[in-house]
């Protein structure tokens, strides 16, 4: 009975993405622009499969659903953004609604504040980052894996809603993959952020996991959208503008490719989220050490990435004159 809601997931999802990518692709593209990765218009509707079939697998699973109605709400303003677009101020409004809105149905044994503000930060994170073929449906399967397998460990039932998350985005993940042919969209994205935030502060409230835990298991983004960040701050950028200064994008434009570039950060989800589960099940002592280590070496990564990417401007500042 506890797989079921994960065979259901897949299931619908698959099914889903076909009827997406037949009639409905049209619908919803993603057009390439200055600030894109890709020279293909691609169907961006992905997202709104794996919804479908997440829910499909877990909505009639008993038990509180404190995150249904933020989950909806933002999916419904994703989708206008997807369709239109929509004002910064108004997604960022309804980002931190969302997250108060859990925070008060939830009540989770956390300060309420900081839980807002985490919950916020992680839904726009996760939208930063779905910028390269397969990169935010890998995050997705091994993310949501890994807090399935944590959710078991502590005995939870809540494993198999978590799991049925991780099989809903495995058949995104595979007609999202070099080349893509389909696209989260916003849609897809800032849910898929915001449910990895809540369920993370649940573990943690609940007693499941530690703090670092949910951390780590994310690190690959949360490392790469919050330098990302703190460095177009440190500019004086206006950071509520698209860009294409991440680190996977500064990758693929040095050269590596989408695929490439996914070997890499799936290399890095799988050290981080395998190194998480184990210190849970095995050594949590070695929890925060293992969160440091690996934001070292993704430090590392980084560093080397942006090293290249100042020697390829000069290069160019070189040619031109």
């Amino acid at each position: 009975m506890s797989l079921l809601p994960a065979g259901i997931a897949f299931g619908v999802t698959w099914l889903a993405i076909r009827l997406l990518l037949g009639r409905a692709a049209h619908v919803l593209l993603d057009r390439p622009n200055a600030r894109s990765l890709h020279v293909h218009a691609v169907p961006r509707s992905g997202g709104l499969a794996v919804l479908a079939g997440w829910l499909a697998g877990t909505a009639w699973l008993s038990g509180p659903k404190p995150w249904l109605a933020p989950l909806l709400a933002l999916t419904a303003i994703s989708l206008l953004d997807d369709r239109r677009g929509v004002h910064p101020a108004l997604r960022l409004v309804v980002h931190f609604g969302a997250a108060a809105a859990w925070v008060w149905l939830a009540a989770p044994a956390v300060d309420a504040v900081l839980a807002v503000v985490l919950i916020a930060w992680m839904t726009n994170l996760y939208n930063f980052m779905d910028g390269s073929d397969g990169l935010a449906g890998a995050m997705a399967v091994v993310g949501f894996g890994a807090f399935a397998a944590g959710a078991w460990t502590a005995g939870s039932a809540v494993w198999s809603t978590l799991a049925a998350l991780a099989a809903a985005s495995v058949p995104f993940l595979f007609y999202n993959a070099p080349p893509a042919r389909i696209f989260l969209g916003d849609a897809g994205s800032v849910p898929l952020g915001f449910l990895a935030a809540v369920f993370g502060i649940t573990g943690w409230s609940e007693k499941w996991w530690p703090a670092w835990f949910p951390v780590l298991v994310f690190l690959p983004f949360v490392a790469d959208a919050s330098l990302t960040l703190g460095l177009r701050l440190a500019r004086g950028a206006r950071v509520w503008e698209a860009h294409r200064e991440h680190g996977y994008q500064h990758l693929i434009q040095l050269g590596w490719g989408h695929g490439r570039t996914l070997g890499l950060y799936g290399a890095l989800m799988l050290g981080t989220a395998g190194s998480a589960f184990c210190a849970l099940r095995w050594a949590p002592a070695l929890g925060l050490p293992a969160l440091a280590l690996w934001a070292a070496v993704l430090g590392s990564v980084y560093a080397v990435i942006e090293y290249h990417w100042r020697r390829r401007g000069a290069a160019l500042e070189e040619s031109k004159g």
